[in-house]
């Protein structure tokens, strides 16, 4: 009510009844609407003053959100403008409205290109590189280059810069057509992708496809095969390169296997597929071609290739190397079973001898069937202790009697009945059975020969494998104190191949047996091409002579004349010499005349059971009773 109203009101009420106004009742009139309203001007104060507070926080509080907001917006640029990824936005209209600075770098633009507004054709028409089309040849990922998430569908694009960068952005589309898109420099991981790639199908010492992608490239030709084309698949193995390796170093050996590569990637020809499986392994797939001449031909370019010598410093090493031929669909139309035939072959060729090539028959296969048989046998003939050992004499000229006995093992097989040792004992070297079987016959020679007379000594043949496969001095240790033994009753035979397998390792072995008091001779002397120099590298106790060099030496003065050769330079060397094979009393007459020290062979008794040891022993004295054949000159 307005106060004019409100007062007229008031004084009406304090009008009396003679028509006068009541002064005393107006003023207690005003007094009492002005004390009913003082109550409502005390709310209105201190509500004025609430919002004053009110006010005053909400300016603090406004103040703070702009702090934090400017707090956040530079924490986002410094986000976004280190971030090692590019990163751009582009409106409806395809402009760009907003970028971080890593974006320009990764494609060469310009602070003016990308300027705000700029569309993604100007952009790309500036950019110093080109977008790469599906026209080049791209390996397929499990992801689609298009994808959907929700409303938004994510693209890949790839860009190849001038520079040789590769750039790769996911673009993600938004439902009104606006675009946000992340850029990365992908270079160096594709290089590695590739590098991965390229190592898992190449041998990363020579180059060559490996044993995957060679397998890969066997499987497409074979299906691929025309009805009346023949493939060849060549196997191909270095003769003894391990030993080779030994002695020159791992190093350098690898160089050489380089080498290798390089020669029968030549022999081979760019139309050939080349492959190295592992090792001193290589392989070949010929196609398209007259098998098998052409095949053969092939060969023989690669064997004389690789039998010229390769250069190590100053001195020259001479390689030669083995094949196995399978032919498709003759020998096999599946990948395996072509792989399996063609190292049947190469088996055979090694087993020939070396040096040659051999092609796939069945009756290999068959062979091959009988040599897995065998070896399931030997190893069960191990676990089982099938074998017994049977010793051969070696008798001493100037003492006219036994002075030890050689230790050759046997073999009954409980089906088979006797095997040869040379049937099994080449397959246990193989197979690495050798390690066993030879600790058992250290074993079991040093016991039997602990029951002999003091002046009597046993030997005992000890592989190349034994060698590198075990703990060989350990092993004559415990043979030793097993049969109480003196280790000077103990002679190990080695062959050449022994010092060939690698003289470095194998020299101290030696040295720490002989330090021992066991006796070392090399067995088999003369059959090696190098026998003359390693017996410079260790001091043998004895050479023992080839029953080869002993056939002739009665009727060819030419043989005799060697063998006499050996015998002097045995004994300028200060050892012994025993010749193996000496099977007639005429012989035994002229080795009695040059004054060899022993000899072995069926004239004195061949090899008999541990039993028979005791009546050996008790025998005559053997004597040539005869005189060097007078057709011979010394």
């Amino acid at each position: 009510m307005k106060a004019e109203a409100l007062f007229w009101r008031q004084c009406t009420e304090a009008v009396m009844a003679d028509g006068s106004i009541d002064a005393q009742r107006l003023m207690e009139l005003v007094i009492a609407t002005y004390r009913g309203h003082e109550s409502d001007y005390d709310i209105i104060e201190r509500s004025a003053e609430t919002l004053q507070r009110e006010n005053q926080a909400l300016k603090g509080n406004m103040s703070a959100l702009n702090q934090a907001f400017d707090g956040q917006k530079r924490l986002f640029e410094i986000v976004l403008n280190n971030l090692p990824l590019g990163l751009s936005v582009f409106d409806a209209g395809q402009r760009l409205t907003l970028y971080n600075l890593r974006f320009p770098q990764l494609f060469g633009l310009t602070p003016e290109d990308v300027a705000a507004g700029a569309t993604i054709a100007e952009l790309i028409g500036k950019m110093r590189g080109n977008e790469r089309t599906a026209s080049k040849p791209v390996r397929q990922t499990a992801r689609p280059s298009l994808a959907k998430t929700g409303s938004s569908s994510i693209r890949r694009r790839e860009w190849l810069m001038h520079d040789g960068r590769i750039i790769q952005s996911v673009v993600t589309i938004l439902s009104d057509g606006s675009s946000i898109a992340i850029h990365a420099d992908i270079t160096e991981d594709r290089k590695a992708a590739e590098r991965i790639s390229y190592l898992a199908h190449h041998d990363p010492l020579t180059g060559l496809p490996n044993r995957m992608y060679f397998r890969e490239q066997v499987d497409t030709r074979l299906a691929q095969r025309k009805p009346h084309e023949q493939i060849a698949l060549v196997h191909l193995n270095l003769d003894r390169f391990k030993s080779i390796n030994n002695t020159i170093g791992v190093s350098v050996g690898d160089k050489i296997l380089q080498q290798v590569a390089e020669r029968i990637r030549a022999s081979a020809g760019s139309e050939n597929i080349l492959a190295r499986l592992g090792s001193d392994e290589f392989a070949i797939l010929q196609t398209g071609k007259q098998q098998p001449r052409t095949v053969t031909a092939l060969a023989d370019q690669i064997r004389s290739e690789l039998s010229e010598p390769f250069l190590n410093g100053e001195k020259q090493v001479t390689l030669s190397v083995s094949m196995g031929i399978a032919i498709a669909p003759e020998n096999g139309g599946e990948t395996d079973i072509l792989l399996k035939n063609a190292g049947v072959a190469l088996s055979h060729a090694k087993a020939d001898g070396r040096k040659r090539e051999r092609f796939f028959t069945g009756e290999m296969e068959a062979q091959m069937q009988l040599r897995h048989a065998l070896e399931a046998d030997l190893r069960a003939a191990v676990e089982n202790e099938e074998f017994h050992l049977h010793y051969q004499p070696l008798y001493d000229l100037a003492e006219r009697r036994i002075c030890g006995f050689e230790a050759l093992i046997r073999w009954n097989h409980p089906v088979r009945g006797r095997v040869p040792p040379m049937d099994f004992i080449p397959l246990a070297e193989e197979v690495g059975l050798i390690v066993d079987i030879g600790r058992w016959v250290l074993r079991r020679a040093c016991r039997d020969a602990a029951q002999w007379p003091e002046n009597i000594k046993v030997a005992v043949n000890v592989s190349a494998i034994q060698f590198s496969g075990s703990d060989l001095t350990q092993d004559v240790s415990e043979a030793l104190a097993a049969a109480g033994l003196s280790p000077s009753r103990l002679e190990l035979e080695i062959t050449e191949s022994v010092l060939m397998e690698n003289l470095n390792e194998v020299l101290p072995i030696l040295h720490a047996l002989k330090d021992r008091g066991i006796h070392v001779s090399m067995d088999d002397f003369g059959t090696g091409y190098s026998s003359l120099s390693y017996l410079s590298s260790f001091p043998f106790d004895k050479i023992k002579i080839d029953k080869s060099f002993v056939n002739d030496i009665v009727d060819n003065k030419e043989a005799y004349a060697i063998m006499r050769a050996i015998i002097l330079l045995g004994d300028a060397l200060g050892m012994r010499v025993t010749v193996e094979g000496v099977e007639t009393a005429a012989q035994l007459a002229l080795l009695e005349c040059e004054e060899c020290d022993e000899i072995q062979g069926y004239h004195i008794s061949p090899p008999r059971p541990v039993r028979d040891v005791p009546h050996l022993l008790c025998l005559p004295p053997k004597s040539g009773g005869a005189t060097a054949s007078p057709t011979l000159e010394r």
